[in-house]
């Protein structure tokens, strides 16, 4: 082999910390940073700073904080998010995934709460992050982010009935779905007609312009429009402004919540959710940017800037931050170069606050209901989620779960819940094509075993000897093939003198396999049959020593041809 053919099939060096860590912004400037890409990425900006913010308001509406909550969120948490992150093209902000989790966090344990569990996960996602864990977020079944983000979908389009009705409640909103539903239906009479109408007509005209005009941004001019309509005709529905006052017209105010480690105890949990959602939606919405432009984000990098952002969004008041989907998808389609462009976004919402804040006033609560359906609608995954309830009945046993969990249970609970049975039903699968094949009598499949170790072919006798058995294992030998194969091999004769085993075909084996091959020997040697192992990998043969599986206990050779060659001397 050539020096360059070694070198192009050598193993890739695992990426050293200081190439794991450095943002994108760093390497965008290294490249070299022109005026032409500054013109792009302030254009991306814009575009991208129109779309978030009604999104940003009516998430946190949604999620129970206030409108200037969410422009904080936006504001500090994306322009952390796009100078620190992994991620090119990432937008960072609040997500409509976190709303059933924040709203459930702040009616538990007051903003305070909310405000302490976005710190701790962004602490989390720091140590995830530096702890180089990222690459196993991946490893969520894919029908249980579908599942759970249909489930989310639900609960969010639950919540904005009331305001997309203009119902009006004798008592607060229930939570649960189940009790949400019957205080619904029994507050019908006291629809609004008028709210009824700019919600109906906000979800219209958005889907219009999408159809008919999708350079115009649907979901700004819908809400511009109804703020409009609101204003010149005094319609008698909920705004902004007759509910939370309006939006500060300043920059956010840093501010340190009242820690307590009670506090911190109780609201962990949330704390975990925050960080489990955040994580993967953040990386889900880094690998949508990189399939979109043939990059490459570092995950690591991107999770320390989730921390980073949730941590200094909470200190100026804000909610949780992630990587937006919808919103880097956006960025991308505008001609975004770098992540300026995510920085810029939020210097441009910055500047809409400080300037058109009394605006924002007029805008009702039925337009934003309206946005939040549409973002409802088009988080569920439907084409994947009707696949995968035709796939196989243990895909749709996970995707149902999760789903039904979501909805009428708990959001942590589904994720454990669905990942758990996405686990067993992995592990089933892989126990199927794990395999015990006799080879008995045997026959050679290839050239290597058709010789012995002198190159001369075994003569029919060495081949078909009565009291040497073969068996091949072939697939990963694992604890949940452990059982199979030990059953199997259970089964030897006591008149057999030796036991050849090959393992050839086994890429990988834990200590629940040695453990029973440990067996297997233990109950060979004493009926006094040799045992001889052939074609181990060094992992395979590492584990088995390390379980007390060593010489003269156990043979070991290259391959089959090589142990019946010396099981048949033996004799």
């Amino acid at each position: 082999m050539s020096t360059e053919t070694a070198a192009a099939v050598k193993p890739s060096s695992p990426p050293s910390f200081a190439e794991q860590f450095t943002p994108k912004l760093v390497t965008t400037f290294r490249e070299g940073y022109r005026l032409s890409q500054l013109r792009a990425d302030a254009v991306a900006g814009l575009t991208v700073a129109i779309v978030a913010l009604p999104l940003s308001m009516a998430i946190a509406i949604a999620s129970g904080a206030s409108p200037a909550q969410g422009f904080y969120t936006a504001i500090v948490g994306g322009f952390l998010v796009s100078a620190l992150g992994g991620s090119r093209f990432q937008i960072g902000g609040p997500a409509g995934a976190f709303i059933v989790l924040v709203a459930a966090t702040v009616e538990a344990h007051g903003m305070d709460g909310l405000i302490i569990a976005t710190l701790l996960s962004g602490l989390l996602l720091l140590a995830i992050g530096f702890l180089r864990l990222g690459a196993y977020i991946k490893f969520i079944p894919y029908p249980v982010t579908v599942g759970f983000t249909a489930g989310i979908a639900v609960i969010i389009f639950a919540s904005q009935i009331k305001d997309i009705l203009g119902l009006d409640l004798a008592g607060p909103e229930p939570g649960p779905l189940v009790e949400k539903l019957p205080v619904l239906w029994r507050a019908l009479p006291s629809m609004g007609w008028s709210t009824l109408a700019l919600a109906g007509l906000t979800i219209l005209s958005i889907q219009w312009l999408k159809r008919r005009a999708p350079r115009v941004p649907g979901m700004l001019a819908a809400i511009a429009g109804a703020a409009a309509a609101t204003a010149l005709w005094d319609l008698p529905v909920d705004t902004v402004g007759s509910r939370f006052g309006g939006i500060p017209s300043g920059f956010p105010a840093f501010r340190v919540p009242d820690f307590s480690l009670a506090k911190a105890y109780a609201v962990f949990p949330s704390a975990v959710a925050f960080t489990l959602l955040g994580a993967i939606e953040s990386l889900l919405s880094a690998v949508v940017a990189d399939g979109m432009t043939g990059q490459r984000h570092r995950s690591n990098c991107e999770l320390v800037a989730q921390g980073v952002a949730n941590i200094g969004s909470a200190l100026c008041g804000g909610i949780c931050v992630t990587g937006a989907v919808a919103r880097t998808a956006t960025n991308v389609r505008a001609g975004a170069h770098g992540p300026v462009a995510g920085m810029l976004h939020a210097v441009f919402l910055l500047i809409f606050i400080l300037v058109a804040a009394p605006l924002a006033s007029y805008i009702p609560l039925a337009s934003l209901a309206g946005v939040l359906a549409i973002i409802a609608w088009n988080m569920v995954e439907k084409q994947a989620f009707w696949t995968l309830l035709r796939a196989s009945r243990g895909d749709a046993a996970v995707l149902l779960s999760t789903f039904g969990l979501t909805v009428f249970r708990d959001l942590t609970e589904a994720i454990v819940v669905g990942f758990a049975l996405g686990s067993m039903l992995f592990i089933h699968r892989m126990s199927q094509v794990t395999a015990v094949e006799t080879r008995k009598p045997f026959v050679p499949d290839d050239g290597a075993d058709d010789a012995g170790e002198d190159g001369r072919p075994y003569d029919e006798r060495s081949m078909n000897d009565p009291d040497i058995v073969v068996y091949r294992i072939s697939g990963v030998f694992f604890f949940g093939a452990a059982g199979t194969v030990g059953s199997v091999l259970d089964h030897i004769g006591d008149r057999r003198r030796a036991l050849v085993i090959d393992f050839s075909m086994v890429p990988f084996a834990d200590a629940t396999a040695a453990n029973t091959m440990e067996a297997v020997v233990r109950k060979a040697a004493a009926r006094g049959i040799a045992v001889y192992f052939s074609g181990l990998s060094p992992a395979v043969r590492r584990e088995f020593f390390m379980h007390g599986l060593r010489p003269p206990r156990v043979r070991y050779e290259s391959s089959i041809a090589t142990a019946l060659s010396k099981a048949r001397r033996a004799g």
